[in-house]
């Protein structure tokens, strides 16, 4: 979804409809420009005027209008909702006079107020569309929350995921999507996981069905969301095929232009996929942490060469 609605955005920051006759609905925010402060545009210079943002008015603007006269600001109103701004925001409790409200309407442009501060209002409006506007993927696995680290269990279908999934939630780690994951782009660095609301806090095991794990396992099994951090790929076990054993060579997967660390763990009878997971999320904090086993390894091999050296 590349934009949404000044209605959406009013009714996800609670904020107060000055224009209750206008409709919200039908004034769009697009992703490409969000907010917009019109001190400039206020003191009459309208070049590179972001017009298609939502435009936040707080003390300082308050404070200059205070001291134009009403033709001035008329003036200056009826040119700035010439160009079809979607809202205009006023923050900490200020309201428009009777001339903006005047050209707002004539222009049908929406008014909108907060209590908020402007500093947080802005943060707090950048963020909600930023992560609504989000370019967007379904793909094919289940997302775990596994000591605060968010795994994407990609596979075959029948590869076992969902049944490692069961595991994890029964040792205390938590299900954010199982069979459908949403995956939102909301920066260079991050990539947001969801289930689809119909599927939300389910989970399908072959020969049982459908479980709702919030009602079994109670609610602190079951995440709405979670940052992907890492992707554990389940194959069927090949005998010839030549598997990392030292972990020295690190695979990527990409989702939405976004590289993620990859680990592929191959699949055989007797082994405790719940329990692997649980060492590769551990592992990996350990790295982001600044440690690595390899290198630790390595280290003790060359000190220990090094002593018998002297020998």
């Amino acid at each position: 979804m590349d934009q949404i609605s000044v209605g959406q955005l009013a009714r996800a920051m609670k904020l107060e409809n000055l224009t209750p006759e206008m409709d919200l609905d039908a004034h769009m925010l697009k992703a490409e420009g969000i907010i917009n402060r019109p001190a400039l545009q206020m003191a009459g210079f309208f070049e590179h005027f972001d017009y298609c943002r939502v435009q936040l008015l707080g003390n300082v603007e308050m404070a200059y209008l205070e001291t134009l006269g009403e033709e001035r600001k008329r003036e200056i109103f009826k040119r700035l909702f010439g160009f079809a701004v979607p809202c205009m925001v006023f923050c900490r409790g200020h309201r428009p006079d009777g001339i903006i409200l005047e050209e707002a309407r004539k222009a049908n442009i929406p008014l909108l107020a907060s209590e908020w501060a402007t500093p947080d209002l802005y943060a707090r409006i950048l963020h909600y569309v930023q992560d609504q506007t989000a370019p967007t993927i379904g793909i094919h696995g289940v997302l775990v929350d596994v000591f605060g680290e968010g795994v994407l269990i990609i596979g075959e279908s029948g590869i076992g995921k969902s049944e490692a999934a069961l595991e994890l939630i029964k040792r205390g780690h938590r299900l954010v999507a199982d069979d459908s994951v949403v995956l939102r782009r909301v920066s260079e660095e991050r990539l947001i996981g969801s289930a689809p609301e119909v599927t939300r806090h389910f989970i399908e095991l072959r020969g049982i069905g459908i479980v709702d794990v919030k009602t079994l396992f109670g609610v602190e099994s079951v995440k709405d969301e979670q940052n992907v951090d890492m992707v554990i790929r389940l194959e069927d076990w090949e005998p010839s095929k030549d598997y990392d054993r030292l972990g020295t060579k690190d695979e990527y997967v990409e989702y939405l232009g976004n590289k993620i660390i990859c680990y592929s763990i191959p699949v055989r009878p007797g082994r405790n996929l719940a329990v692997i997971v649980e060492a590769a999320a551990v592992n990996y904090r350990q790295k982001k942490m600044g440690y690595d086993a390899v290198q630790e390894l390595y280290k003790r091999v060359q000190a220990n060469m090094e002593r018998n050296a002297k020998k």
